[in-house]
């Protein structure tokens, strides 16, 4: 049986969670369920399929009444299609499937970085660039199967239904020049060029806003259908690293919320960011 999708193990969790709520153990489900304690810990793993009336049913016996979440834990089970994604699933690490996946179902996006721009702005050349220092060292082919991962990635904000997308970036990330001159101001006007989407809006963290939450790491927040579906995705040299606990979510909004609050407008942002590509 194939390994579930990060999708799917959220899925199987948010049935863990409303089963817990209703205070029943995996066998008193199963026998209220008419099934075994197996299925249901399979259920619960994502490692089984089921129709959006079966999880409605199952969502009645847990005696939830939260009509929004239920209609989207239902929509999940018709969302199983294979994604893009797909085909890269024996070249790259499956957390990074598993990303592009919770950004094509999101229904917005968030994200804060300090020292990089964030990966769904990014040039072609800037993506390469960033490959290239990864250690252990990439092969020239893992590099580029990394490179067209990434841009294809960013299909979310050129969609006909775009995703909504927020950046707070640090004024420190657009003086990176990574891959030189040429390469920084081209990826510069092309975050400028990005900006001026309705949908996606670029604010800048000046070195003159000082200290300020969350300036050791980068935070990308994806919201779900409600609340409750909404993660976490945290930037790591090992890899992505996922939450979704109620604290850690409310904790990361937090953070993001300050950070907005100490960042330039909008249109100040466009600003400083032609400034500095004017310099380079």
């Amino acid at each position: 049986m194939r390994n579930p999708t990060g999708r799917q193990l959220r899925f199987g969790a948010e049935l863990r969670k409303l089963r817990e709520r209703a205070g029943l153990s995996a066998t008193e489900a199963g026998q209220l369920l008419g099934i075994k304690q197996a299925q249901v810990s399979n259920m619960e793993a994502g490692r089984v399929g089921m129709s959006a009336e079966r999880v409605r049913a199952i969502t009645c016996h847990y005696k939830c009444a939260d009509k929004a979440l239920i209609d989207a834990l239902a929509n999940m089970t018709s969302q199983r299609h294979r994604g893009w994604w797909e085909e890269y699933r024996e070249l790259l690490p499956p957390a990074l499937l598993d990303l592009a996946e919770l950004e094509h179902h999101a229904v917005r996006l968030r994200a804060s970085v300090t020292v990089h721009i964030p990966g769904l702005l990014q040039t072609i050349d800037h993506a390469r660039e960033l490959f290239r220092q990864v250690i252990p060292e990439l092969s020239p082919p893992d590099i580029e199967h990394r490179v067209s991962f990434r841009i294809k990635r960013q299909a979310v904000l050129f969609r006909d239904a775009p995703t909504r997308y927020e950046v707070i970036v640090h004024e420190a990330a657009l003086r990176m020049q990574f891959g030189g001159p040429a390469v920084a101001k081209a990826q510069l006007h092309h975050m400028l060029d990005m900006s001026e989407r309705d949908h996606i809006t670029v604010r800048v963290l000046p070195f003159a806003a000082g200290s300020f939450p969350g300036s050791g790491q980068s935070v990308f927040y994806s919201n779900g259908p409600v609340p409750q579906l909404d993660s976490v995705h945290l930037d790591q040299s090992h890899g992505p690293v996922f939450l979704d606990a109620e604290a850690q979510l409310h904790m990361y909004r937090t953070l993001l919320d300050r950070m907005e609050a100490n960042a330039l407008p909008a249109t100040k942002s466009r600003n400083l960011i032609h400034h500095i590509a004017q310099d380079l």
